[in-house]
């Protein structure tokens, strides 16, 4: 959507800090808009992230820290304004393009919805983009008065888990928080831009905040492995051992319907997991 956006806007080329996967997403679709890309990633991210923009064309520049020392060199670089800057939440159309995940929740669920839905949350883009179609399609009538909408579950790593802080009140917000790597490379966001519209989502659903280790990311990436033949990102393990603990503390019920939402390939991410399938 952005890139799209951008083209029509007669953009020259877009920007944009990374853990992966947004950067390589951008890449691929300025190479077919015919756009200049830079993508500003942490040198600890995966090689195969870097080999794909290198593939796509995209220049690639690597930072030492995570995605804020990234953006900051965004900031830096592009502070004549020249490329369009992609960062999550700095323009109004990622989040449009998120949107529509919750559209196609609720067509394949015959227009009903989850009772519970889990989200690996860094910037949160995602969250906040599928809370706003459940919003839009109840005002347009797509959805019935009856039907409830979800709590809403951000998912984090414990490695980096800013908006818990704040939502447990540890914090006042996420500005002086101070994050660590993880494996799950998409959840290193110290300082997430859309901090307050996320715990905006989650009073509003009624939902909550939960912190996943790295070793228990491992551990849900190795059940979903073996037991239903997925190999998802430390992300999706992520979401999945954060339902066990819900499930285990009594916040989820096993009579509710519940979503899990993945965001990546394992195969991606072998330079963080590679060697270690068994537990």
């Amino acid at each position: 959507m952005a890139i799209s956006k951008a083209k029509e806007l007669g953009v020259d080329g877009c920007i944009i800090p990374t853990a992966g996967n947004a950067g390589v997403a951008m890449a691929a679709y300025c190479a077919r808009a015919g756009l200049q890309a830079v993508v500003v990633m942490p040198r600890h991210t995966p090689q195969a992230f870097k080999e794909e923009c290198y593939w796509y064309g995209a220049e690639v520049e690597l930072v030492d820290g995570l995605i804020s020392d990234c953006g900051a060199r965004v900031r830096q670089r592009n502070a004549n304004g020249a490329l369009l800057d992609i960062s999550t939440l700095k323009e109004p159309y990622r989040l449009e393009g998120k949107k529509t995940m919750g559209y196609e929740i609720a067509e394949q669920l015959n227009w009903t919805l989850p009772d519970v839905l889990l989200y690996p949350a860094g910037g949160g883009t995602g969250l906040i983009g599928i809370w706003k179609a459940f919003q839009e399609m109840k005002q347009l009538g797509w959805l019935a008065p009856d039907v409830k909408l979800p709590r809403m579950v951000a998912v984090q790593a414990e490695n980096c888990c800013p908006l818990l802080e704040t939502y447990e009140g540890r914090q006042l917000n996420c500005h002086s928080y101070q994050g660590r790597a993880t494996l799950a490379n998409g959840l290193a966001v110290p300082h997430p831009l859309g901090e307050s519209m996320m715990l905006r989502v989650l009073r509003e659903s009624k939902g909550t905040v939960v912190a996943v280790s790295d070793e228990d990311m491992l551990a849900g990436m190795r059940d979903l492995g073996k037991d239903e033949g997925l190999f998802v990102a430390p992300e999706g393990g992520a979401v999945w051992m954060a339902a066990r603990h819900l499930l285990a503390t009594g916040w989820l019920h096993r009579d509710e319907n519940v979503l899990l939402l993945n965001t990546g390939s394992g195969q991606k991410y072998m330079d963080n997991v590679a060697g270690r399938a068994a537990g």
